[in-house]
């Protein structure tokens, strides 16, 4: 399985972006998908994630209503529509899935976001 991102840039604060992920490969294993960030001199944590059905996505409380995580199988993407952004969010978001049986985990190259004040 590969991920590739795209949609990371410069935004000033209060504005919006969206990132998508692009999946191939044995895309009929994966499971759950999310979206990583990881901010300088922080660990990677999880921002939002979704399963397979698009049912019951998760996020972290720090972008819960601003942040909307889309799944479209038949396209083999996610998309994370980040809004109300603050310098805060400033991190490389990484795409993420797992596979159906939970043993492999799969990650893209990472997308800059900057968010400036």
């Amino acid at each position: 399985v590969q991920l590739v991102e795209s949609g990371g840039g410069l935004v000033q604060a209060g504005g919006s972006l969206r990132l998508s992920c692009v999946s191939s490969g044995s895309t009929d294993s994966i499971s759950t998908m999310g979206w990583y960030r990881q901010a300088p001199g922080k660990q990677r944590e999880l921002v939002a994630s979704i399963n397979r059905n698009g049912f019951g996505p998760r996020y972290a409380d720090s972008v819960r209503g601003r942040f909307v995580i889309f799944r479209d199988i038949a396209r083999n993407t996610i998309d994370l529509e980040m809004n109300s952004l603050n310098p805060e969010d400033t991190a490389v978001y990484y795409c993420h899935a797992y596979d159906q049986w939970g043993v492999s985990e799969y990650w893209g190259q990472g997308t800059q976001v900057t968010v400036s004040s």
